[in-house]
Formats: C-alpha cells, structure tokens, sequence
C-alpha cells in the first residue's frame, strides 16, 4: 500500500510541473481560434483562416498580425482531418519555427499528403529554446 501511495503522489507531483505548451489552436474548419496562454492573446491575433485546394489537396493557410512592437519567436504543427473529423496523417509533422517581427503580418500554410483530407487544425506555441 506504501509504495501505491507514493507512486500515485510521484505522478501528481510530475503533472503539476509540467508547463503547458499550447499557445494557440486554430481550427480550420470551425473558423475557431482558442487561446491557451492569456498573453499570447495578446500578443497575436488571427486574422483569416482559409482551406484551398491545391492539386486535389487540402492547403490550409492562416495569416497572423504582431500586436506588439517586439519579435515573437513561434512554432506551429499543422494537423489534418477528413469530413468525419478523423486524424488522416499517419504521422504528426515536426514543429517549424515562425518569427513574426514587431506589428508584422505573416502567413503560415501547408497542403496535406493525404488527398483525403478537408479540415485542418494548427497549433501555435512560444519557442522557448
């Protein structure tokens, strides 16, 4: 029983240091923009949300404004869903940094490998290396 007890305490004790990564969600589809971190709210704000096609696939592209005078130093991941809202890349893309320099605006876009693809989902986080 001893040793349940602290396993369960060692767990909690790791989930509350860890530090939420999540910045920002953008949902393609939905047209809706979640913010995780309060100051990123403020900092950065979303301003289209656009799915094309491109060659019989799914191209989303976001366009993102600095509401600040200094440099945001980001990484985005796209993710991609079918109509039925079911995750169709096999494997998640690595994390590519964006520098959005003071009152800049930017665009961040992918097209999908996988031609069943319609819906996609970005996150955007601080880089904090």
């Amino acid at each position: 029983m001893k040793k349940f007890v602290i396993v369960i305490l060692s767990m909690f004790a790791m989930v509350a240091c860890t530090t939420n990564t999540s910045g920002l969600r953008i949902d393609g589809d939905a047209q809706k923009v979640l913010f995780g971190d309060s100051s990123m709210s403020r900092s950065l704000s979303v301003d289209d949300i656009t799915t094309t096609q491109v060659d019989g696939h799914a191209q989303g592209i976001v366009s993102l404004t600095s509401n600040i005078s200094s440099d945001l130093d980001l990484l985005y991941r796209f993710y991609w869903y079918n109509d039925q809202g079911l995750e169709v890349n096999t494997k998640v893309g690595n994390w590519r940094r964006l520098i959005i320099r003071g009152k800049e605006t930017r665009s961040i876009s992918e097209v999908s490998v996988n031609p069943d693809a319609t819906q996609f989902r970005v996150q955007i986080r601080r880089n904090n290396d």
